[in-house]
């Protein structure tokens, strides 16, 4: 009896540790397990920060953690880039860049310590930001002939403010002042946001700008705003001219924003991210905050962590002629 009852014992045991290794590996490869903490290269507030909250507050709710945003600012985003590089690749360290970090960074920064295409796995395209040229509120110029005229007349006197060398402002200012030839002082912040502060307080003459930081302050009149570098006019600033309406048609800028993740995280772990952003682009709350901000909105064909390797890479070439002499 006391053997039976020993060997039955055993046994039990035995299906048991059978039962726990087949559940303990499936726990440990599920994703995610804990918060993830998503890098925004720039100040709380400015069109990056903005739209990676909107985007990953509805991401949380399909990965079922959350996700936290941290704000790291320096270096035109290739601080906090930097940083996201060197990162674990388990997943839980993102980053949200944009054709500054990934794109425009290479030509300017030739010590760069990292490579967009070497050391990022895409996740996937968030968002389209159109570029606005903006002007403090009583800034001279009435429309975008005038201000070209101003600027070229006054080029050692005016300034452009901009979130530091390689960020979207000081990267779409350097191709509006490659077109008309000038070289104004630029004034240089820790982010759009900061940026976006001093120009509605009067403290600098101009900047280049994403639409997401800029359709509030226009709406309240306490900027202007000469055109939008778009071939259409933008639904949540209908009144806007187009660059080509206004007078300077070659001057076409757009900037995006999209999730990256470190070189060698798993393709399992891309998908799931991948999978919870595109559910996220597709809910009707988020896309209506974000075209609200004037943002564009990716096509399906867009969404894909190979389109967005694809875009990168695009990106790079087309900025690289323009901003190699700006260095």
């Amino acid at each position: 009896m006391t053997s039976l009852r020993a060997l039955a014992t055993g046994a039990c045991a035995a299906a048991l540790a059978s039962l726990c290794a087949f559940v303990a590996p499936a726990k440990a490869q599920s994703y995610p397990t804990r918060s993830i903490t998503m890098i925004v290269p720039f100040a709380a507030g400015g069109p990056t920060d903005v739209i990676s909250r909107i985007v990953t507050a509805h991401m949380a709710q399909t990965l079922g953690q959350s996700i936290i945003i941290e704000n790291v600012v320096g270096a035109g985003g290739t601080t906090a880039t930097t940083r996201a590089a060197r990162a674990t690749n388990d997943g839980y360290t993102l980053i949200t860049g944009h054709m500054g970090t990934h794109a425009a960074s290479v030509p300017l920064y030739p010590k760069l310590a990292y490579h967009p295409e070497k050391d990022f796995e895409p996740v996937a395209l968030l968002a389209g930001t159109p570029i606005l040229i903006l002007a403090r509120k009583d800034f001279p110029p009435k429309d975008l002939k005038e201000f070209v005229t101003y600027v070229k007349a006054n080029a050692e006197k005016v300034n452009a403010a901009h979130a530091g060398v390689g960020s979207v402002s000081h990267v779409s200012c350097e191709l509006l002042h490659s077109i008309l030839d000038i070289k104004p002082v630029g004034v240089p912040f820790n982010g759009t946001g900061p940026a976006m502060n001093a120009l509605v307080a009067g403290q600098v003459d101009y900047m280049c700008d994403q639409i997401v930081n800029a359709v509030p302050q226009i709406n309240a009149g306490t900027i202007k705003a000469y055109a939008i570098a778009t071939p259409e006019r933008n639904p949540s600033l209908p009144n806007v001219p187009t660059t080509a309406e206004a007078g300077l048609p070659n001057f076409q800028a757009q900037a995006w924003n999209a999730m990256f993740a470190p070189k060698g995280t798993s393709p399992a772990i891309i998908a799931s991210l991948n999978a919870a952003a595109i559910k996220a682009l597709d809910d009707e709350t988020v896309k209506k905050r974000l075209l609200e901000l004037g943002s564009v909105i990716p096509a399906p064909k867009d969404r894909t962590p190979e389109a967005l390797a694809t875009l990168v890479k695009n990106e790079i070439a087309k900025w690289s002629p323009v901003l190699k002499p700006a260095t």
